[in-house]
């Protein structure tokens, strides 16, 4: 009687094989012809992981569009440059550059606001973040009083945690919503409540509404900017999870933060897709909030346009990340409509722009002004009360916290100084300045963790 061939999945590891999907239908063919020897040896050798993708030996070069003009900037651009040193020997990547508003955020080799990676048939979820499509939008309301304008939208958006409730959500696409349901990266209850319910907010941090007057023609224009909320981060989450376990096959050596997607895989694919979905989505929360605005004031919009300054774009086989960098090449948005926007700080006029792509910009130009330290150090360097130091760096200026507390880390001298970002944007060729919105106030979320209901609680038991 013949031996019967049934080996079993733990057999196929020891002999070297990763497990996975395909294991079961490789051992059903195995037994069902008998395979052994020879015959079972090239039937395996299509399964086999291929060897271990080493990280580059040296740095792949990157364009430095940035200098230090004073010690704490010295400090800021040694550190970003010593992360970008590291990110830039991760394999899949060709090119990069690094903005003037540059500044590191994360342990070394993990890419730096104001940075562009450059990566060939790859998708790195760590390189856009969780912000998906931060970006900003906007509006132009002829000759509105800026301050009917702001009224108006400070009683329609929404800052800080979580969404809008249930009577207070703006009415979602049909179309949107089929696309998410039909991609499996975004079709889960997680993902559609967040996408239902951020609807037509801003979130915290440094997003904000602005409202300011056009240097060039007077109109009054609003811009807003945030991302894709809780939406996008979890998308974000689940890419990493992917990326990581395509990371412990094929590139153990690259670093977590910088795992990716191969895009020719069904993953890649649907991620790519994904972010697509996502990116419509942002910007249709833009439109929520400018439409809103319009519709209280019973106003017709003059002009608009928008553009993302976190996001990953596509020209060929080579995927751009750009984290905190603002596309100048047409080539990176399908629907461009006119210039693009660059922010600086609350005090500062909102940049528009236009430029040309070069070896040293890559397409890019910054994103805003960046910071040379953290919130905290930034909190201690002040001396004053909040109240003080709030009067004395927004005189003039109409600014709000939508939490109605103030959040000394979003006041101007938190950001890089504003002259400096403009001037090398100048030197470094990272787009012309066509106009500038000129401030009149703006919405921010503020510090909402000051009161939050838990922070509450703690203090009523104390």
């Amino acid at each position: 009687m013949e031996n019967k061939i049934d080996i079993t999945g733990k057999e196929l590891i020891e002999m070297g094989l990763n497990p996975g999907k395909w294991m079961k239908e490789a051992l059903e063919h195995i037994h069902t012809n008998q395979l052994e020897g020879e015959a079972l040896m090239n039937y395996l050798e299509q399964f086999k992981s291929p060897p271990p993708i080493g990280l580059h030996n040296a740095a792949i070069p990157f364009s430095i569009n940035i200098k230090a003009e004073n010690e704490l900037e010295d400090a800021n651009v040694n550190s970003v440059v010593e992360t970008m040193d590291a990110l830039m020997r991760t394999p899949t990547l060709v090119k990069g550059a690094i903005m003037p508003d540059a500044c590191p955020t994360g342990g070394i080799g993990t890419i730096p606001v104001g940075g562009v990676a450059v990566a060939k048939n790859a998708i790195h979820p760590g390189m856009h973040s969780a912000d998906i499509c931060c970006s900003v939008m906007l509006t132009d309301f002829g000759k509105a009083n800026p301050k009917d304008v702001l009224d108006a939208a400070h009683s329609i958006t929404h800052f800080g945690p979580g969404g809008r409730s249930r009577e207070d959500q703006f009415r979602f696409p049909m179309d949107l919503l089929a696309e998410i349901e039909a991609n499996f990266f975004l079709n889960d209850q997680k993902c559609i409540s967040a996408a239902r319910s951020h609807l037509g907010t801003q979130g915290d941090g440094n997003h904000f509404l602005f409202i300011g007057t056009s240097k060039k023609t007077g109109n009054t224009m609003m811009v807003t900017h945030h991302g894709s909320r809780g939406f996008g981060a979890n998308l974000y989450d689940k890419g990493m999870r992917v990326a990581e376990r395509f990371r412990k096959e094929l590139s153990p050596e690259t670093l977590k933060q910088n795992a990716w997607i191969p895009f020719d895989t069904e993953e890649g694919e649907k991620y790519w897709e994904a972010l697509q979905i996502v990116r419509k989505w942002t910007k249709i929360n833009h439109e929520c909030i400018h439409d809103a605005t319009l519709e209280k004031l019973g106003m017709e919009k003059e002009n608009r346009f928008w553009n993302e300054h976190n996001f990953v774009f596509k020209d060929g086989d080579l995927f751009y990340h750009a984290k905190g960098a603002t596309p100048l090449d047409k080539k990176f948005m399908p629907d461009i409509t006119g210039p693009r926007l660059i922010p600086l700080n609350m005090s500062e006029p909102v940049l528009i722009v236009e430029g040309e792509t070069t070896e040293g910009n890559l397409g890019f130009a910054p994103h805003g002004a960046g910071r040379n330290i953290s919130r905290t150090q930034h909190r201690k360097s002040k001396e004053g009360t909040f109240q003080e130091i709030f009067e004395m760096e927004t005189e003039g200026l109409d600014v709000r916290f939508f939490s109605n507390e103030i959040d000394i880390t979003e006041l101007p001298s938190a950001y890089k100084n504003a002259e400096t970002v403009r001037n090398q944007m100048e030197e470094f060729g990272l787009g012309k300045v066509i106009d500038e919105v000129m401030p009149y106030g703006c919405i921010m979320a503020g510090d909402w963790k000051k009161n939050a209901p838990w922070k509450k609680k703690r203090r009523q038991n104390k």
